[in-house]
């Protein structure tokens, strides 16, 4: 959340740019259908492919194995591979994914409340 401080001094400079750079930055990294899902599937623990894969609804193995690619990428996902028979691959959020969490919170509070608007209309 911005600080009143924050947007006093940015307003001072007579610019948006401070604040609309970083969020395109933080939209280029999370854009997309299935980011937000994989991240919330993670943060309630570490999960084979297949685990994931059932948790989210319609997302294909090539999207899934994508996007996690992409955020293993930008470090909010982290790959662990074990050497057994056979292998196993396990995916969690590194702890800069975990980062994320007070935002997605944020987010699913504005998704009830949006609802909630729209189905009283």
């Amino acid at each position: 959340m911005i600080v009143k401080e924050e947007v006093k001094e940015i307003k001072k400079e007579c610019t948006c740019t401070k604040i609309i750079q970083p969020v395109q930055d933080a939209l280029y990294v999370l854009s997309g259908k299935w980011k937000f899902p994989i991240i919330i599937s993670l943060s309630y623990g570490n999960k084979r492919f297949s685990e994931m894969g059932r948790e989210i609804p319609k997302i294909t193995d090539r999207m899934l194995s994508k996007e996690l690619r992409e955020l293993e990428m930008n470090q909010l996902v982290q790959r662990k591979v074990y050497d057994s028979v056979p292998v196993v691959v396990e995916y969690s959020l590194t702890e800069y994914g975990k980062t994320l969490n007070p935002a997605i919170e944020e987010l699913y509070k504005w998704g009830l409340e949006h609802r909630k608007r729209l189905i009283e209309e």
